[in-house]
C-alpha cells in the first residue's frame, strides 16, 4: 500500500489532535478568570504560540496544504485570544504588550522578506528554516522546568497529560512530513518527539510529589 494513501486520514487526525491541544489554553484562561490573576504563569507560551502558528500558516500557503493552513488559522486565533485574556488579568500589561508588538513586528518583517524571494522553492526553504528555529525555541522552553525537576527530584511541576499530547501530535506531524516529503515538517516534529520523550522519561525516574528527605523514590 502506498504511503500517500494515508496522507489525508493522517492529516485530518493530526489537525484535529493539534486543535484539541491548542484548546488546552482555555483551561488556563478559565483559571485566570476564577482567580482574577495570572499568578506566576508566563505569557511566553501564548505569544510564542501565536508567532509559531502565524509562520506555519504562511508556510502552509506556500505548500498549498489545507491541513496545515486550517490547523494554524485556528491556532493563531486561539493564541491571540489567550494573549488578550492574559493581558486583561496581568499587572504587567505594558510588558506583555511590548512583547506581543515585538513579535508582530518580527512577523511583519518575515512576511515582507518572503515577498522578495525569487521563486516558491526558495521561499519555502527560507521560511521553513525560520519556522523550524522558532518552533525549536518554543519546544526548548520547558528545559528550564526540567532543570527544576532534576534539582527537586519531583515531576510535580510537569503536566503529564500535556506532554503525552505533545508527543502524539509531534509524532503525527512528523509522519505526515515524511509522507509529503517535507524536511522542515519532519525535523521540527522529530525534535518535538525527542524533547517530549526526555520529559516523559523523567516520570520513570522521579515521583510526582517531592520525596521526604530529598531522596529519590522513583522507579529507577
Amino acid at each position: 500500500m502506498n504511503l500517500l494513501d494515508f496522507k489525508e486520514p493522517l492529516a485530518t487526525i493530526a489537525a484535529f489532535c493539534t486543535i484539541l491541544q491548542f484548546l488546552a489554553g482555555v483551561l488556563v484562561c478559565k483559571k485566570f478568570y476564577k482567580t482574577g490573576t495570572v499568578g506566576d504563569t508566563s505569557a511566553f507560551p501564548f505569544i510564542a504560540g501565536f508567532l509559531s502558528c502565524s509562520l506555519w500558516l504562511r508556510y502552509g500557503h506556500l505548500l498549498n496544504d489545507n491541513s496545515v493552513i486550517i490547523t494554524n488559522i485556528v491556532g493563531a486565533f486561539l493564541q491571540f485570544s489567550y494573549v488578550i485574556c492574559y493581558t486583561i488579568y496581568t499587572t504587567r500589561k505594558i510588558s506583555v504588550l511590548r512583547q506581543f508588538l515585538a513579535v508582530c513586528f518580527a512577523l511583519l518583517l518575515i512576511i515582507t522578506y518572503m515577498q522578495y524571494m525569487p521563486d516558491n522553492t526558495t521561499a519555502k526553504a527560507h521560511l521553513g528554516f525560520i519556522c523550524c528555529c522558532v518552533t525549536i525555541v518554543f519546544f526548548a522552553a520547558p528545559f528550564a522546568t526540567l532543570a527544576h525537576v532534576i534539582k527537586v527530584k519531583s515531576t510535580e511541576s510537569l503536566p503529564f497529560s500535556m506532554i503525552v499530547a505533545n508527543t502524539i501530535v509531534s509524532a503525527e506531524w512528523m509522519t505526515y512530513g515524511f509522507i509529503i516529503d517535507d524536511a522542515y515538517v519532519e525535523i521540527t516534529n522529530s525534535l518535538g518527539c525527542i524533547i517530549s520523550g526526555i520529559q516523559l522519561s523523567l516520570f520513570l525516574k522521579y515521583p510526582s510529589t517531592p520525596s521526604k528527605g530529598g531522596k529519590n523514590i522513583g522507579m529507577i
